[in-house]
């Protein structure tokens, strides 16, 4: 129940309720806790489920009068990009998508062939590394570490991509911005330094920045194609943000001139249509939306922290920096000795966690936690993280 210290109710979850959803999160491991993929366990804001609400009440799901052009969302995310980072193009240079992953094989599809490299920051999400395989193009990976020295806990070995670069060329730079599942955030040396290499190698640039508006104070978000724009394809959704992947719509801005033409040149039916449920819901999150987003991301912040807190008391043998953006935890669990995938042993704990080994060969021992819940099911979860079964 919400009240005036928690408007939306993100802190007064109902476990009963969680566990009666009928999605994926909470419904394909019946009776577990869930803090795995990456959905939110908030309702979504309410602005955008009275809009849903009206198309529906409305009587006509027929056609939208905007076709056969783009949704108004597509404009309404560029008006976003330049008041909120400052970053400006012409709505012309964009086209809707259904999700990032689909931006992100039509552009490896037109830019590249069987055999050409792609870098890739590692760990990493898993439709990252599974879209470089099946495209049968050459993953080249940039390893992450955990760093005391980064103001995020967190850094990659550059130097190490421009020896790997000068050996094993490639044509891509694709760049989860904020990163996934570190949470690392980007400063503005750093995206220069990659602007820098991405020059130096003509590689395009492939910049996912859905994770974008969950960013925590005080670093902040800058986009990739402030600093590349005629080389960065930029992609981005309301979806992680304001809790909406189901909807399944997402946006890029295509920055290349030549990639643009190639890409917005097929027949128009090629790469699907925008649903209208998506594309309003997108418009209505991004152009009045923002009070929720604050609150959500206030909320978030101290369950990051609370986060590190829990496992501290009571699994302190797991390695976690809280993360600079997204509400997802990367747990090195090696410690505990449970082996390449230590989410087999805490869901025979009762908690379903990502497993660690699909974000690549560093996740060896690792496991992603989603802690965008109440504080009171974190604790659940983490209580129960700790709790051996009856073997």
């Amino acid at each position: 129940m919400a009240d005036q210290h928690d408007p939306f109710g993100f802190d007064s979850l109902s476990l009963d309720w969680l566990l009666a959803k009928p999605g994926a999160k909470w419904h394909r491991h019946p009776g577990d806790l869930a803090a795995w993929v990456a959905d939110m366990d908030f309702p979504p804001p309410p602005v955008v489920t009275a809009a849903l609400r009206s198309l529906v009440d409305g009587g006509d799901l027929g056609y939208p009068d905007h076709l056969p052009d783009p949704s108004p969302a597509r404009d309404a995310w560029a008006a976003r990009c330049a008041r909120r980072y400052g970053w400006s193009f012409p709505v012309e240079e964009t086209r809707e998508l259904n999700d990032v992953t689909q931006g992100i094989q039509i552009v490896l599809h037109h830019h590249t062939q069987p055999g050409d490299g792609v870098v890739v920051l590692v760990p990493s999400y898993p439709p990252f590394l599974r879209s470089v395989n099946e495209s049968h193009r050459r993953l080249v990976p940039v390893v992450g570490r955990r760093s005391a020295a980064s103001s995020t806990g967190w850094e990659f070995d550059y130097d190490g991509l421009e020896a790997t670069l000068r050996e094993q060329p490639a044509k891509v730079l694709l760049l989860c911005h904020p990163q996934n599942p570190t949470g690392h955030v980007f400063d503005d040396d750093e995206l220069r330094r990659l602007v820098d290499i991405a020059e130096r190698h003509d590689l395009l640039i492939i910049s996912d920045e859905i994770h974008a508006d969950l960013t925590y104070a005080p670093r902040r978000h800058r986009p990739m194609a402030l600093f590349a724009p005629d080389r960065t394809v930029t992609i981005h959704a309301a979806s992680k943000a304001f809790n909406l992947a189901g909807l399944r719509y997402a946006v890029m801005h295509i920055g290349p001139a030549v990639l643009r033409e190639q890409i917005l040149g097929v027949p128009d039916h090629l790469y699907g249509e925008a649903n209208m449920f998506g594309a309003e819901a997108a418009l209505v999150a991004w152009t009045q939306g923002d009070e929720w987003l604050d609150a959500v991301l206030a909320h978030l912040d101290r369950m990051r922290v609370l986060t590190g807190e829990l496992l501290a008391e009571h699994l302190p043998d797991i390695v976690y920096t809280p993360p600079a953006s997204t509400y997802l935890g990367w747990l090195d669990c090696r410690a505990l000795g449970f082996g390449d995938d230590p989410s087999r042993e805490f869901a025979a704990r009762g908690v379903q966690l990502n497993e660690g080994p699909e974000f690549g060969d560093l996740g060896v021992g690792h496991t992603r936690l989603n802690f965008a819940t109440s504080s009171h099911v974190l604790r659940e979860i983490v209580q129960r993280m700790a709790t051996p079964p009856v073997r």
